[in-house]
């Protein structure tokens, strides 16, 4: 299963490359670009220094961006690429005024690069520090919250990323890698047992993982082989119940609850035994924690 991989991945550096380049040819046009501002208002030759901080408690997320952007933007104008000193980890724990970084080069490379590398930090961090919140809510319940496909397009690596160092569990990262049988695939199967035995038929080595709604449900997709089941929209004593039925049924099936969960909630929900709580939220509504350079 997904879930079952190593939560450690470092950002692809393929996908890293590619995403910042994109991002700074948003912000400066077709390569090399210009900042009309920086570059008339400051000598091409002039040094600074500055440090990224967080100007909100939270969680930080998505360092190698930095490194990245100022190798660009550096490459881009034919200058030395700045010194960065780390003074942070991702996945740790900060208090507002905190130094992130702390970078000493161009002034030409910082401040264009600043936009570029604060956007991904500050949209990475945000959903560390949501993430974090859920997983401190469910510690030493034994479930663990998995995050979804509910992602910004082209910044699923990114976000997915966040989640991890949130201390969150990334479920399954596309269409590809894992089968989920959800309400329309039922239908247009027909039933949940046909759905299962046709992706058996055609991706034989593709796990599967099957939404239900009731008992019966739960029942036909345990008997046609499945091994994970998503109790969708259950009230918790709903839950505790088939979560039972389920453990004296079959007892080495994984369950895990989805749709309507709040943070508020999470505890009585992860109570109920289940072994996972899956939250889109995690990424699609995560507020941006604030971040700045600051040149000294």
């Amino acid at each position: 299963m997904p879930e079952d991989l190593p939560q450690d991945r470092r950002l692809r550096a393929s996908w890293l490359a590619s995403s910042v380049g994109e991002a700074l040819d948003e912000d400066l046009g077709p390569g090399p670009g210009r900042d009309v501002t920086t570059q008339a208002t400051i000598p091409a030759d002039a040094q600074v220094t500055g440090r990224i901080v967080v100007r909100e408690p939270g969680v930080i997320a998505g360092l190698p961006v930095i490194a990245e952007a100022l190798g660009q933007v550096a490459e881009r104008l034919g200058l030395p690429v700045p010194i960065v000193q780390l003074r942070a980890a991702d996945g740790d724990r900060l208090d507002a005024g905190a130094a992130v970084a702390e970078i000493a080069g161009a002034g030409h490379v910082l401040l264009i690069a600043e936009r570029t590398m604060l956007n991904f930090l500050s949209r990475a961090s945000g959903i560390a520090t949501h993430t974090r919140q859920w997983a401190d809510a469910l510690e030493g319940t034994g479930a663990r919250v998995l995050d979804t496909r509910k992602t910004t397009p082209g910044l699923r690596e990114l976000e997915k990323y966040a989640v991890r160092a949130g201390g969150g569990t990334n479920k399954r990262f596309g269409l590809f890698d894992c089968a989920m049988v959800k309400d329309n695939h039922i239908v247009a199967a027909g039933s949940v047992a046909a759905a299962i035995r046709a992706i058996q038929r055609a991706f034989p080595d593709v796990p599967i993982q099957v939404e239900v709604e009731s008992e019966e449900q739960a029942r036909e997709a345990i008997g046609a082989g499945a091994r994970f089941l998503m109790l969708d929209n259950m009230a918790p004593a709903a839950m505790r119940a088939l979560v039972q039925t389920v453990r004296e049924l079959e007892p080495g099936v994984r369950l895990e609850a989805t749709g309507g969960l709040t943070l508020s909630g999470a505890r009585e929900v992860a109570e109920t035994g289940v072994d996972f709580l899956s939250v889109g939220a995690l990424t699609h509504s995560s507020p941006i924690l604030d971040l700045a350079l600051d040149l000294s």
